[in-house]
């Protein structure tokens, strides 16, 4: 017979268990913890993950963080689903979407931490957003991130585009460009790196588009691979790191005055009171200009770019 959970409740039909248990080593918060957060942004985080194939990170206790993507099979039949081709590893994955309060707290109970929806929406995988993750050359760098990202947000000024920000919840910022529905993934993606190339040439002595780490030479990385079916950690989910941090919206004015560590699932509720900076700072979505679009697409992709360039390197190596 199993022992009794003493801390085991029920919300909204969810029954929650072990809550008492610390989330993870360094994380100084419990299951509770976690639990209760998402609770709180339930209303603000379901839009950004709802009709989005979900992949999770989970901390079981004793065990390594891992990423779950295919829903296990003890997964209850009144979570919606969808089955996605997953070209890299030859195989049909089976997603959740977390399109309501309910899913949310059943994974939350499976120690669930950190969200990341795909950057596609719905069954005709509508594009609805371009990513430039913005990483720092070192932890302690979130400054000239910051810097980086005025970079960004000059080159979509430049060309008639506005976007969001937000901290990653790790090191860096994510600027965010809402597209028209209409926008082609292959043009998103080329729009993407574009900007980034764009925001390079401003000043390239702080940034750089250089996909493999040894070329970055100490600057803020660029990174416009996030496109297509890629995924982004969503705007307020929790990160497996110390103090779990959360990836949180910070205004473009308010951006010197902010750390990544500033946000975290215990501070990040009085923060938000009953409001939702992230839908009030994102931009209505836009069109892209022909101009970008064109540029990108004479843009090598970063990640294929540096695959070819790493077996070169290699056999350069070996002769």
């Amino acid at each position: 017979m199993s022992r009794r959970d003493d801390t085991a409740e029920e919300r909204d039909g969810v029954r929650l268990t072990s809550l008492d248990q610390p989330l993870f080593d360094g994380a100084d918060a419990t299951k509770r913890d976690l639990v209760d957060y998402l609770d709180a942004v339930a209303d603000r985080i379901v839009p950004e993950l709802a009709d989005r194939p979900l992949s999770v990170i989970r901390v079981r206790p004793g065990q390594e963080p891992f990423m779950q993507k295919n829903v296990p099979k003890y997964t209850p039949d009144w979570i919606r689903t969808v089955t996605v081709w997953a070209e890299a590893s030859r195989r049909e994955v089976r997603y959740a979407l977390c399109d309501d309060r309910r899913t949310l707290l059943w994974f939350a109970n499976q120690r669930a931490v950190e969200y990341h929806p795909a950057l596609l929406r719905g069954e005709h995988h509508h594009v609805t957003h371009l990513v430039l993750d913005l990483d720092p050359p070192a932890g302690d760098a979130f400054g000239h991130v910051v810097a980086a990202a005025r970079l960004v947000r000059q080159a979509l000024a430049d060309c008639g585009l506005t976007g969001a920000v937000k901290t990653s919840g790790a090191k860096g910022l994510h600027v965010i460009v809402p597209v028209v529905e209409s926008t082609a993934i292959e043009d998103a993606a080329a729009a993407t790196r574009a900007l980034a190339a764009r925001a390079e040439r401003i000043d390239p002595a702080l940034a750089t588009t250089a996909f493999i780490r040894e070329d970055r030479g100490g600057k803020v990385f660029l990174d416009s691979t996030r496109s297509g079916g890629a995924t982004v950690v969503a705007v307020y989910s929790p990160r497996v790191r110390p103090g779990v941090p959360v990836s949180f919206p910070v205004g473009w004015d308010d951006l010197e005055d902010v750390s990544p560590a500033d946000f975290t699932v215990r501070t990040a509720p009085p923060l938000l009171g009953d409001t939702d900076p992230w839908r009030a700072q994102l931009p209505e979505p836009q069109a892209l200009p022909a101009d970008l679009v064109d540029e990108g697409h004479t843009i090598p992709i970063a990640r294929v770019q540096a695959m070819h360039e790493g077996k070169r390197r290699a056999r350069a190596r070996r002769e």
